[in-house]
């Protein structure tokens, strides 16, 4: 993946690109504002991720972070700077950044949160209880590999569970998580559990009743 570090101090722009492509990561390095802005202002400036100081020339951290977030939501930006002030942590954070750096950081620290936003900006597209799989691009549940047809309700309500496998889920959760907040009768809920179960038999995941928390589903 290409990630860009906007960063106008020399010696640590050289030490963090150095320590990234030895994460096996490809580093684009700018070393002030207007050239990153012009970079990050394209629709197609094909990077992955971007490392971003606040205090540049040309033009400051915050207004690169601006034009980016004018076409582009989902790209996810580090914040990397010397500045302690909360203001500018929760600026940056209100004009779209994903997480915040300050300076001085250890190597190790920066390499676990470039890991996470990575791993949140690439969604899943499967998950998996058991011989249980749903396709959630395309919202289709397959059950030891065959399809498993479930009516619009049903679906949103075993996804939901799937998405908490291993946990209990209780009603209120299920009717917020599942149902966007409908209200549901008292019953409802119970109904559509009731089928499922039925659906998964004997050889799908367990979708228990946990007494007092919920409805638990996993793998057998």
């Amino acid at each position: 993946m290409t990630l860009l570090l906007v960063e106008d101090d020399a010696l640590l722009a050289e030490t963090l690109a150095d320590a990234l492509r030895l994460e096996g990561h490809e580093v684009r390095h700018l070393d002030d504002g207007e050239t990153a802005r012009a970079r990050l202002s394209d629709p197609g400036h094909g990077v992955a991720m971007v490392l971003l100081d606040l205090n540049l020339p040309g033009c400051g951290g915050l207004e690169v972070l601006q034009a980016l977030r004018r076409h582009d939501r989902d790209t996810p930006v580090l914040i990397l700077t010397a500045r302690g002030a909360v203001e500018d942590r929760v600026r940056g954070l209100d004009l779209g950044a994903d997480d915040y750096l300050a300076k001085p950081f250890a190597l190790d620290e920066l390499e676990a949160r470039v890991r996470a936003l990575l791993r949140r900006r690439t969604p899943t597209t499967e998950l998996t209880v058991g011989s249980l799989v749903l396709d959630t691009r395309h919202q289709r549940f397959t059950l030891e590999g065959e399809p498993l047809a479930l009516p619009p309700r049903e679906q949103r309500l075993l996804a939901c569970l799937m998405q908490h496998a291993g946990e209990p889920v209780d009603k209120a959760r299920l009717a917020e998580e599942a149902f966007q907040g409908a209200a549901m009768g008292d019953n409802a809920i119970e109904v559509y559990v009731h089928r499922l179960r039925k659906r998964l038999g004997s050889t799908g995941p367990a979708l228990r009743t946990v007494r007092g928390l919920g409805y638990l589903l996993e793998a057998v």
